[in-house]
């Protein structure tokens, strides 16, 4: 199985509005990841522990959960899918960090088949 369809269909049940979370796993994590992070509208998060899990969804608005089967144990798992799906974002200041990351999505322009990103604002 190629583990960047799985991350494509959750990523875009996600995004449409059909799932509010998704949760994928792989050998590391990573790839998932990787993969779920380029549809747009979905902000997935690889953790291997509770907190992680909890201050992806609390700090960061993260929308998919992403784990590693040979990284993380069945119980320590079971723990961090409970903690991420338990969380809610806190908003406030984070808020404003989670908007720039939407306004990076929407910058991206397809110019001759390369994905191109505007430059970031000069602060």
């Amino acid at each position: 199985m190629d583990y960047p369809d799985f991350a494509r269909a959750v990523g875009e049940r996600v995004a449409a509005g059909k799932d509010s979370l998704g949760i994928l796993a792989c050998g590391t994590g990573i790839g998932v990841s990787i993969a779920a992070n380029k549809v747009e509208g979905v902000r997935a998060a690889l953790a291997h522990d509770s907190l992680t899990a909890r201050r992806a969804r609390e700090h960061n608005d993260a929308n998919v959960l992403a784990l590693g089967g040979k990284i993380v144990g069945e119980d320590e798992a079971i723990a961090v899918v409970q903690e991420f799906l338990n969380a809610q974002f806190a908003g406030g200041r984070h808020q404003r960090r989670v908007e720039k990351i939407n306004e990076m999505d929407q910058a991206r322009e397809h110019i001759n088949g390369r994905l191109q990103v505007e430059p970031a604002p000069e602060s």
